[in-house]
């Protein structure tokens, strides 16, 4: 949600709270109004009619409302002594609705010539289910007005000041490490924007430079590496090659030689790893997956037949995907080593492609691997020599690298599947 639809919304639902509350509060304010203005009335109209009784004594022998709003009747002295002025709600029928209808009357006691009469005077008041439902739409309409200000309000007005911060944000989605491009900062008056324009373009510079000193450490590094290991190796095969070892001294030579490979593949495994997470292999193009795999079976066609290793692939559909071709190929070659390093004499490679997902299945160990440590760098549940124990971690860096998914299950035979 953005960040103006999220105010907006925050902005509505407290509304509607406040609203709410004002209302309620509003209604029982106005309705105590309503009475207090209507009791008036009545004590005007009790005045009025009981003056009238002293000019006119017909009006004490009114008994019934009839065509007036009032009636008048004797009682007897000891009802009337304790007697106060009393105002209640009640229904009296309505000629003209009707129907029975709600009215305020007012019960008072007064002396006239000696005798007390009961004085009853009602008018009509407004009903509270009109009251509450005039009410109602009133506030609905309000609060539709006040949330649809608030949307057009944020829409046009707020947009434009929060444009230099749109803008920051559109720039830094296009922004990459591993090619940057100065950021274009919009002119603002807003202290809090400049302020946070200063700050990207000083934090970015800090990771260009963080990232182009580790690049270049990194392959300084790997280059100064290899030409010692280059070096030795060199003079341990010659060594060997004199004639002059005896066969023991041969077999040290030959393990300090095997130790030499493994640390030139593992410098080259790191390497490309470091390369993988720096976003260094940038040339992206339309790769067939399926030709891909083809060919490295065959590459791997003559360590397989050694192995007594049965390799078949069913293609299900075709697979084509928008990466790297060399990362592609490191991927399969990776999946594949790895599935032939960890198989059995005899064994099996099944390897199913369709058009968005790679699985290669191969016999080996008849227990499950920890799902969890799989994919991490230099795991590995039976140490080998020849492996450098960084091969599915390539994978996994490759995977995220694209937004693929790598995942291992185990059923019966061990399955790792790229899903593109």
């Amino acid at each position: 949600m953005k960040l103006l639809n999220y105010t907006s919304a925050y902005f509505a639902g407290i509304l509607l709270v406040i609203i709410s509350i004002w209302a309620v509060v509003f209604y029982f304010v106005m309705l105590d109004e309503i009475y207090d203005s209507i009791d008036d009335g009545l004590d005007n109209q009790k005045g009025l009619v009981i003056e009238k009784s002293t000019i006119d004594s017909t009006v004490l022998f009114k008994n019934n409302f009839d065509e007036s709003d009032y009636s008048i009747r004797e009682i007897p002295a000891a009802l009337a002594i304790n007697s106060q002025d009393e105002y209640i709600d009640t229904m009296m029928y309505m000629q003209n609705e009707k129907s029975e209808e709600p009215v305020r009357l007012l019960k008072t006691v007064f002396l006239q010539n000696g005798k007390y009469y009961r004085l009853l005077v009602a008018t009509s008041m407004v009903e509270e289910d009109d009251l509450t439902a005039q009410l109602f739409y009133s506030i609905l309409w309000l609060y539709i007005g006040l949330v649809s200000t608030i949307i057009i309000f944020n829409n046009f007005l707020l947009k434009r000041v929060w444009s230099p911060f749109n803008h920051l944000l559109k720039q830094l989605k296009k922004f990459r490490l591993e090619k940057p491009q100065p950021i274009t900062i919009t002119k603002t008056n807003i202290d809090e924007f400049r302020l946070l324009n200063e700050t990207i373009q000083k934090l970015l510079q800090q990771n260009i430079d963080t990232y182009t000193s580790q690049k270049q450490f990194i392959e300084n590094a790997s280059h100064e590496l290899q030409t010692p290991l280059a070096i030795s190796i060199n003079k341990l095969e010659a060594l060997a090659e004199t004639g002059d070892l005896q066969e023991k001294q041969l077999k040290l030579v030959a393990d300090a030689l095997d130790n030499l490979e493994r640390l030139t593949r593992l410098n080259k495994s790191l390497l490309l790893l470091s390369k993988i997470e720096n976003k260094q292999f940038s040339d992206v193009k339309r790769v067939n997956i399926n030709q891909l795999v083809k060919k490295v079976v065959a590459d791997f066609e003559d360590q397989s037949v050694y192995n007594n290793i049965s390799i078949t692939i069913d293609e299900k559909d075709n697979c084509l995907q928008h990466m790297n071709e060399d990362l592609a190929v490191i991927m399969i070659i990776n999946l594949v080593k790895n599935a032939i390093q960890h198989n059995l004499p005899g064994g099996m490679i099944h390897i199913t492609i369709t058009n968005h997902s790679l699985s290669v299945e191969n016999s080996g160990k008849g227990t499950a691997l920890d799902t969890e440590k799989i994919f991490n760098r230099f795991h590995s549940e039976e140490p080998s020599q020849v492996s450098t124990g960084l091969g599915l971690a390539i994978v996994k860096a490759i995977t995220v690298l694209y937004n693929f998914k790598s995942s291992y299950h185990f059923n019966q035979k061990h399955i790792i599947s790229i899903h593109f």
